[in-house]
């Protein structure tokens, strides 16, 4: 008879790690695609808790080498601009293709570059040299000048807002040649008729909005510029630099879009926007703006960065749209099949700035934690039969009062813990505080580098935890109950291998939580089967 203790069948149950996180906690490690997955929905090239920004991209490049199929990196590519809105991890995804498979770069390009920014992003990712070139190779070249010609006149403008590099960087290496007059026109306004192809164009042959722009930089007064910004139609930042006071600086503001109002609140506040009662009300109702909010389909994301990074002096009134903003969102947000446990790690690697350290006055004021906070507040929100367990290297209790707004919550949450890293600790609470309730599953919402606590047979301590959650809550009824791991750094690793019972996602986009819904309703998609189901 073979050794019972030895061959128990909670050990066949209970997979062995089989490799140390960046905490040098036991994981498991995720295949290449898995992982170049997590990376290009989370990573931002800037450094994190336990990795630099070229740790990071050196991971990245090694990954990349350990996946040979280009039709799965175009398709991260789509998925990391078009679900995950990331910029650096998809540019530097096409520039990769440019090599590999330029008939894929080709097929890609305008989803991926879909804006200007993206574009000198690529343009710079290339120049360095760090993705094996150094210029742009024909094929590129081609790719550039198709999307320069094609650009709509706003974009191009939008383009031209920025440096290191500029549009006209790009345009001199480019060199796309215009298909009319107007175009060669704009392209010479855009590089100072340096290059000349461009030369023979004149300015009457200029679009009517760069005319108009030309008008509102050259005014001379206040008045003249008021008049003039009232009618363009470009974006604000392109007549920032030129305004002539608060006068002019109002009429930019109604402008704006919502967006732009919301991400520019302390820029008004400088330039004395909202010094003005009227200007605040208009403001305020722009942010609040129910049919706005959901027509956009906005996440409480958006509006919690607002308010993070709102000046002090920002009216109280705006603040107050931001929180009524944030809750209408959240009407945005799915309802899940049941209630679930929500495990919200705060410990200390998650005061990290969630898009990595940028350097002095680029660095967000969003940490992990308060995007993690956000999600299990926003869960809760929809989800109010749910429990939310705070936790570090330990749980903490938390009592919800109804009368939260969904910000005041998230911020709430923020502030417990700041120690080390128990990830099994919400598990443990379901099995022993929450014993008696049916839940559809738990969902853990970390940077996974736990690093307190053993799992029994070689496991990690979530997975311990995790067959004691399954067989409780299969004997109150719950048949099929599912674990969802949100990582919100890229490291690698996680805390549960991919099977049947579990999902491994990365990244802080809005696209998260339908994906959570989905795979909680029973739908079989895995995380790299969303981004394989990219239509190309």
């Amino acid at each position: 008879m073979a050794n019972t203790t030895l061959f128990s069948s909670i050990k066949s149950n209970l997979p062995r790690t089989d490799t140390r996180n960046e905490a040098g906690g036991r994981a498991y490690k995720f295949s290449p695609k898995h992982a170049l997955a997590q990376m290009a929905a989370t990573g931002c090239f800037n450094g994190v808790y336990y990795a630099s920004a070229q740790s990071q991209l050196d991971e990245m490049r090694k990954l990349i080498d350990q996946v040979d199929d280009n039709t799965f990196l175009a398709k991260l590519a789509v998925y990391a601009r078009e679900h995950a809105y990331m910029k650096d991890m998809p540019a530097a995804l096409l520039v990769v293709l440019s090599k590999r498979d330029t008939e894929l770069m080709h097929r890609v390009f305008g989803r991926v570059v879909d804006n200007g920014r993206v574009l000198r992003t690529m343009f710079q990712m290339v120049r360095s040299g760090q993705f094996g070139r150094t210029s742009l190779s024909s094929s590129l070249q081609r790719a550039f000048q198709r999307w320069l010609n094609e650009a709509s006149v706003g974009k191009l403008l939008s383009a031209s807002i920025g440096n290191d590099p500029s549009l006209r960087d790009v345009l001199r290496m480019a060199r796309p040649t215009p298909k009319d007059n107007e175009r060669r026109a704009l392209f010479g306004w855009l590089t100072d008729k340096e290059t000349d192809k461009w030369a023979p164009a004149t300015e009457a042959d200029l679009p009517a909005q760069v005319q108009a722009l030309i008008a509102y930089r050259n005014a001379d007064t206040a008045e003249a510029q008021t008049l003039i910004a009232g009618d363009l139609q470009v974006r604000w930042d392109l007549l920032a630099d030129a305004a002539k006071g608060p006068l002019v600086w109002k009429a930019i503001a109604r402008q704006m879009r919502p967006q732009a109002l919301r991400m520019n609140l302390n820029t008004l506040l400088r330039h004395e926007v909202l010094a003005d009662r009227e200007m605040v009300d208009y403001v305020a109702g722009r942010l609040a703006d129910a049919d706005e909010i959901r027509r956009s389909r906005q996440f409480p994301y958006q509006y919690l960065a607002a308010y993070l990074n709102a000046s002090a002096e920002v009216p109280q009134k705006i603040k107050t749209a931001l929180h009524q903003a944030a809750e209408i969102a959240c009407g945005n947000v799915p309802e899940l099949p049941g209630p679930v446990v929500i495990g919200l790690d705060t410990s200390g690697s998650m005061s990290m700035p969630a898009t990595g350290w940028r350097g002095r006055g680029a660095t967000t004021k969003m940490r992990c934690v308060d995007v993690a906070a956000l999600f299990a507040a926003a869960i809760l929100r929809r989800n109010p039969d749910s429990v939310v367990v705070p936790f570090d290297t330990r749980a903490y209790d938390v009592r919800i009062d109804p009368s939260d707004s969904i910000l005041s919550l998230s911020e709430r949450l923020a502030k417990f813990g700041g120690g080390g890293t128990n990830c099994s600790l919400p598990l443990h609470q379901a099995n022993t505080k929450f014993s008696k309730r049916a839940f559809a599953g738990c969902v853990l919402v970390s940077d996974m580098e736990s690093w307190v606590g053993t799992g029994r047979y070689g496991s990690t301590g979530v997975m311990t935890e995790w067959q004691k959650f399954v067989k409780n809550q299969q004997r109150l009824g719950v048949t099929t109950p599912k674990l969802v791991c949100i990582d919100i750094q890229p490291y690698g690793s996680t805390q549960a291998p991919e099977r049947h019972d579990i999902l491994n996602i990365g990244g802080f986009s809005d696209a998260v939580f339908n994906v959570v819904a989905s795979y909680l309703s029973d739908d079989v998609n895995r995380f790299v089967s969303e981004v394989e189901a990219v239509e190309l």
